[in-house]
Order: structure tokens, then sequence, then C-alpha cells
């Protein structure tokens, strides 16, 4: 048994949910989302509710019964309240700013680095070194995030880098003599 497969999907207020034959829509307050899921699992909508259950008792359909529920939670969630990730930019003349759907970075390199903005993902810069993103979808939102990490990942003797706000780096003794 799936721990996480067999608890149910609250839908709130304001969320419609479609099933058609695989292929789930979630229209909220926030955009819609669609996926389109494995055959092995089945999804039903009780009420304010949604159900997911594994087709069979084969190996493949009682794994992707924990991810299928999980997905559908983020989707619900996405439309409802929204996801966000906040970005953190350390480093002496590192610094960001957001010009229309272009994400431009100040990141030691000769030259700045533009970041286009995939749809559905925003961005907005505190401070100039505080990049916060939200979107509806936390996949796109995540790998967004990797992206622009992947620029300049946080090294481990001055800390400077993107880092996740909040995020622990490991750092490491300099050199002594």
């Amino acid at each position: 048994m799936s721990r996480i497969g067999k608890l149910p999907i609250s839908v709130p207020a304001g969320v419609e949910v479609i099933i058609e034959n695989q292929t789930i829509q979630v229209t909220g307050k926030l955009g819609t989302l669609t996926r389109k899921f494995s055959p092995q699992i089945q999804v039903t909508q009780e009420g304010s509710q949604l159900l997911v259950v594994p087709l069979g008792d084969a190996k493949e359909s009682k794994a992707m019964w924990g991810l299928t529920r999980a997905l559908l939670n983020n989707m619900v969630k996405g439309v409802s309240e929204g996801f966000s990730k906040t970005l953190e930019i350390i480093g002496v003349g590192y610094r960001a700013a957001v010009d229309g759907r272009i994400l431009k970075l100040n990141l030691g390199y000769s030259h700045p680095v533009d970041f286009n903005l995939p749809d559905g993902v925003e961005a907005t810069v505190d401070k100039n070194t505080v990049l916060v993103l939200k979107g509806i979808d936390v996949e796109r939102l995540g790998q967004t995030c990797a992206e622009i990490r992947a620029y300049r990942l946080p090294e481990p003797y001055k800390g400077k880098g993107i880092s996740y706000l909040g995020e622990k780096i490991l750092r490491k003794v300099g050199k002594k003599k």
C-alpha cells in the first residue's frame, strides 16, 4: 500500500477538475493545468475529493500510484494558491534585474547573462540580490530555478553564487600559512 497514494486530495472551492480518459485538467483562479497520466492508474472525483486507485497488482501500477497522487495534488495546489521559490545572489557586484520577460544577471562574468523566463513563471527582484520566482506549475518553477542557479553555483570557500534562500552551504577552510 502506498502511504501517499491512498490519501484523498481535497479540491478547494473555486477549483474545477475535468477528467477525460487519462487526461486531467485542473482550472482555478490562477490558471489551468493539464496532464496525461498513466493508464495503470484510475482517478475518480467524489464530491470535493479526488481519489487515486491503481488498476491491477503490477509493480508499475503501484509505483505510479503515489507519483500520480503527488502530481495531481501539486496541480490542485498550484491553480488555487500557486508556488514560490526564492533565490539569493551572494557576491560582490553580483546582482539581478527583470526587464519584461528577460532576467538580467551580473554574476562576475565579462558579460551580463540574459535568461528568458518561460511561460507561467514570473520573477521579481528585491534589493538587487533576492530573486523571487512564482508560478502555478511546480515542475516548471523548480526547473527554472535550477537553470538560473546553474549559471553560478555557490562555491564552498567564500559562499559566492546563487543559492536558495535558507540553503546551507557547506563551507571549507581556505589555505593556511
